[in-house]
Formats: C-alpha cells, sequence, structure tokens
C-alpha cells in the first residue's frame, strides 16, 4: 500500500474526551493535558467549548483555561506554532471567543458544524440546517476579521443516530460549501461510530477526486463498536493526512451528568456508558503509525507518557492496548 509518509494529528482529549465525563476535571488538570501535549509536539489542540456553561458545565472554565494556556510558562514559548481550537457551535459562542481573542486569549480557530442528518442538526444545534447555513455565512467573515480560523465539520456522514442510514454524497456537497462560503479546513466526523472501513475508503477516495486537496480534510472516528484504527488505515489508503484522537480513546457525546447533577447534555439518543463510546484513541494511533514508518511529528513514548497519567488523573483503566503493552522492540533484549 502507498501510505502517507507524514500526518498531522490533532489532540483533542480535552474538549472531545473529558465533554463525555461525569465528573469536572479540575483546570489545572486539563491545562497539565495541554502543556505535555504542546511538549510531545502536537500542533493541532482543541482546548475547550465556549458554549454555555449551563449545558456544558465540564466547560465552565473556558476562559480560565485560555487564560491560563497563554501565560503557561511551559508552553508560551511554543504557541505560535500551535493552533488552539475551541468549539462553538452557536452565535453566541462564537461572539465569545472572538471577544477572547481580542482580550489576548482566545483560539486561533474555531469550529462550527452541519450534520447531513436534519434531525441530526437540529438535535446538536437546536436549528434546522437553512438558518445554521445563514448564521456561518454571517459569522465567517466576523471570525476571520478577528484573525480566527474557521473549522467546517461535516458530521453524519456515514450514519445518524436519530434518522438512520444517510447518503454520503451530500457530504461531499456540504464540503464543497463550507469551502465556498470561507471556511479554512473541513472536519469529516463520524459521531456515533456509524463508518465501517470500506466506506470510510470509497468517502475519502471519493472526497479526494471531487476537492483534491489533502490539507483541508481531517477525519474525525468515533469508536463503539471497535473500527477505529480500521477506520484510519482505511483513510491513509485513500489519502488521508490530517487526523484527530484522544488520549486513551476517551470522549463521545457531552455527558448527561457532571458531579452528580443531572445537565442537558446530548440526551439519550446516543448516550452511553463513558467505556462503551470514545475516540480513537491518540497512543495506539501514533504507535500504529510509527510502525509503519509514517512520521506523525510527535515524540512517541512521550506520547504513552501522558496517556499513563491521564489514567491516573481519571482514575480508571482506558481504552489503549499501547498504554498496557508500550511500542514494538526494535531490538533484542538480552532476555531468555
Amino acid at each position: 500500500m502507498n501510505y502517507p509518509k507524514k500526518v498531522k494529528i490533532g489532540e483533542i482529549t480535552v474538549r472531545d474526551g473529558f465533554q463525555h465525563e461525569e465528573i469536572f476535571i479540575p483546570t489545572e488538570a486539563k491545562l497539565w493535558v495541554l502543556e505535555q501535549s504542546i511538549l510531545a509536539g502536537f500542533k493541532h489542540i482543541e482546548t475547550t467549548n465556549f458554549g454555555n456553561p449551563r449545558g456544558l458545565p465540564q466547560f465552565q472554565d473556558a476562559d480560565l483555561l485560555m487564560q491560563k494556556l497563554h501565560k503557561s510558562k511551559k508552553v508560551k514559548h511554543l504557541l505560535d506554532d500551535v493552533t488552539l481550537t475551541a468549539i462553538t457551535i452557536r452565535e453566541r459562542s462564537i461572539e465569545r471567543a472572538i471577544q477572547a481573542k481580542k482580550d489576548g486569549y482566545g483560539p486561533d480557530r474555531i469550529l462550527m458544524m452541519v450534520s447531513t442528518s436534519e434531525a441530526h442538526q437540529k438535535v446538536n444545534s437546536g436549528i434546522y440546517l437553512d438558518e445554521y447555513w445563514k448564521m456561518c455565512e454571517k459569522y465567517i467573515p466576523k471570525c476571520h476579521d478577528a484573525g480566527i480560523l474557521v473549522n467546517g465539520t461535516v458530521s453524519t456522514i456515514w450514519g445518524c443516530p436519530v434518522e438512520g442510514p444517510t447518503e454520503m454524497t451530500k457530504a461531499i456537497d456540504f464540503t464543497k460549501r463550507w469551502l465556498d462560503i470561507g471556511a479554512d479546513d473541513i472536519e469529516h466526523a463520524d459521531h456515533d461510530g456509524s463508518a465501517s472501513p470500506d466506506r470510510v475508503y470509497e468517502y475519502f477516495s471519493m472526497l479526494l477526486d471531487t476537492i483534491p486537496q489533502p490539507e483541508k480534510h481531517i477525519a474525525h472516528f468515533h469508536v463503539s463498536r471497535g473500527w477505529g484504527s480500521a477506520n484510519v488505515l482505511a483513510a491513509l489508503q485513500a489519502g488521508i493526512v490530517n487526523y484527530e484522537s484522544t488520549f486513551g480513546g476517551i470522549g463521545g457525546q457531552p455527558a448527561n451528568f457532571v458531579d452528580r447533577v443531572p445537565v442537558s447534555g446530548t440526551g439519550a439518543y446516543y448516550y452511553k456508558d463513558p467505556n462503551l463510546v470514545g475516540l480513537v484513541s491518540t497512543e495506539d494511533m501514533v504507535v500504529m503509525m510509527d510502525e509503519m514508518g509514517i512520521d506523525t511529528g510527535v515524540d512517541v513514548d512521550k506520547v504513552l507518557e501522558i496517556g499513563r497519567m491521564l489514567e491516573k488523573i481519571l482514575g480508571r483503566r482506558l481504552r489503549s492496548e499501547s498504554i498496557k503493552n508500550g511500542r514494538i522492540p526494535k531490538e533484542l533484549t538480552g532476555r531468555k
């Protein structure tokens, strides 16, 4: 197989990973994970969600965390080479991000999201697609004026937990529309683990045939059926060079409980036990790519150290085989 020689990995534990946790992760612990990820060499990092903290109490410290990160003596000298992303699904959160940027601690990039499923779009954003597209057309120029890049995410590409099967070609049309209205890059997301490797390869091959700009496209896989690494391999075969993942494979949809208090979260339609859903494991993907001779640009051993520490932060064993077994030895150990 003719795989890419070099890839970029977006590390999104502190946002997408922690949003599914049912305990509030202390700000200092979030900061530690962000700092260590930057020191490990990750150049694309999701930091927080600027949405309403009443529904997303895990991110009630969004401003404080961003302020601390920008002041961090450990990584301040490295931030010019790192893209920090915050999630901003609706207008008020976008405005918060723009104001934070003006105040000197805002994100370099924000993420807006459309679903090819109308029902999922309504559940996820509170409004239907036509209205959401109009909002994006209005705010993308404002973000650019503030010096913020915009990621346009396309979700429910391979299936929808609300409506069921979806048509993959619709996601290609949505990708074109994002680029037409000024999005800087596109995340192609499997948000409930519906994608199978054959259809991942089919979709990304079709995508790159239609929009042959691999630097614009990012693969984002949730893992609910154990297909994460297989889907990464399928995307590599198709020629995708940008990926997202979380340490320990944690994450999923926003929790319905935080610190034993019920919150709106995602609702029941695809919220499951935190140990049964998640994303592709950063550790496993990095170790796999390293073994395949693909340059990820990160320190593999440090990645494994962060993963082990995250298990202590969360107080449970995480879904990473590489945390348990480490890298594959490259020389004889001398043991008999």
